[in-house]
């Protein structure tokens, strides 16, 4: 069994949403102040610029000028997982670096995402390049399986190969396949390695299966249900806080989880700002609002 050498917690991390100005700039202070209510309230960490946290929508230093605001004002680094992933291999790569010199937790990689039909080998190379350009000792790759978004799988047998060759820099993965079986398998397969379910419909599953804990774009909001679910993960009562807690990561699902998130966190906080989404991404509908709403209350969440 590989002893993956990982800097950041095991257990709950939000995939956060970022605050935006009403000219869709991000707004960095309220970003600051999130990231803190986010560990003040059952997280362990943070994923920074994933896809809940609109990163695809930003340019590279829109990005870096982000991260550089919450080092700067006293966030921990190592509670940080920070997304780098980019089709462009340079794009990456600096992404990555600035990260790094940051010391951060470690960084969340997606595929080369535009062409389709991409080979493991083709990925192999790619993430060589990646590893080879940043060349910096502490990297921790976390890889972001999210085939239903990118259309790119990443395979067990690419993953294992590319352990095999770079054991102390990729070390985990978040899987948004919503694959139990593909997520059973990574932990089966690769004991040891840094597995986090992209659901927390999965969240004990992965535990139970060794694997580390849940990122999810929820976890902005069920972070405190999640954060009992892992406390008392080895107790007979595990299982009831779960279904509570996959009740409520379903009441989510349906329409985009960046404006379901971002709208109740506008009505709980009374902060319309929330409702600030970077086109091409945009506000739940009424009826969308309404039927959130609904389901919510339905559960007494």
């Amino acid at each position: 069994m590989t002893q993956f050498k990982t800097n950041l917690p095991d257990g709950v991390f939000a995939a956060s949403v970022t605050p935006l100005k009403k000219d869709f700039s991000i707004d960095h202070e309220a970003l600051f102040n999130h990231c803190n209510w986010l560990l003040d309230n059952g997280n362990n960490g943070i994923c920074f610029m994933g896809t809940t946290g609109e990163a695809n929508s930003f340019s590279l230093e829109e990005r870096m000028k982000a991260l550089d605001f919450l080092i700067e004002k006293g966030m921990a680094p190592h509670q940080l997982l920070v997304g780098t992933g980019c089709c462009s291999l340079l794009d990456t790569i600096a992404l990555t670096k600035h990260a790094m010199s940051k010391k951060v937790g470690g960084v969340l990689m997606l595929p080369p995402f535009y062409y389709k039909g991409i080979t493991d080998d083709g990925l192999t190379d790619y993430f060589k390049l990646v590893i080879e350009g940043v060349s910096d000792p502490n990297l921790k790759i976390y890889l972001y399986h999210f085939p239903k978004m990118t259309g790119v799988s990443f395979s067990v047998p690419f993953i294992k190969h590319l352990v095999s060759l770079y054991p102390d820099t990729v070390v985990g993965m978040k899987d948004s396949s919503g694959d139990w079986n593909n997520m059973e398998s990574v932990c089966s397969e690769i004991p040891g390695f840094k597995l986090y379910a992209g659901t927390e419909k999965y969240f004990l599953d992965v535990i139970r299966a060794k694997g580390a804990g849940v990122i999810s774009a929820t976890t902005n909001l069920t972070g405190l249900l999640a954060a009992q679910v892992y406390t008392h993960r080895n107790e007979n009562k595990a299982d009831a806080l779960q279904s509570k807690l996959t009740e409520a990561r379903l009441a989510f699902e349906g329409p985009s989880f960046i404006s379901s998130v971002k709208h109740i966190l506008a009505k709980r906080q009374k902060n319309d700002a929330w409702l600030n989404i970077r086109p091409p991404n945009s506000n739940l509908t009424v009826q969308q609002a309404k039927d959130l709403e609904s389901r919510l209350a339905g559960i007494d969440f």
